[in-house]
């Protein structure tokens, strides 16, 4: 069995998910080019497009009340939260 890490696993089961259902859409805070504060996303907005990778404001609260928007009118939202501690 081939070892990956954490991140590059969720990164391909995000891939995996979104190829396989078009309704699974991204959002949260640089997700989209910077691929996310831990690389996480890293390619889906190439590979996938804006339309279903969505960078968002810097507000948990809106991008948590987006995804339940999208969630319902049938959109299946995967949220990045970035969370930094110190």
């Amino acid at each position: 069995m081939t070892e990956i890490r954490f991140g590059q696993a969720i990164n391909r089961a995000l891939a995996d998910a979104m190829a396989q259902d078009p309704s699974v859409v991204l959002l949260g805070e640089d997700i989209g080019g910077a691929g996310g504060p831990f690389g996480v996303t890293r390619g889906l907005l190439k590979q996938f497009g804006p339309e279903r990778v969505r960078d968002t404001p810097i507000s948990e609260a809106a991008i948590v009340g987006a995804a339940v928007g999208a969630a319902m009118t049938g959109l299946r939202p995967v949220v990045e939260i970035s969370s930094w501690t110190s």
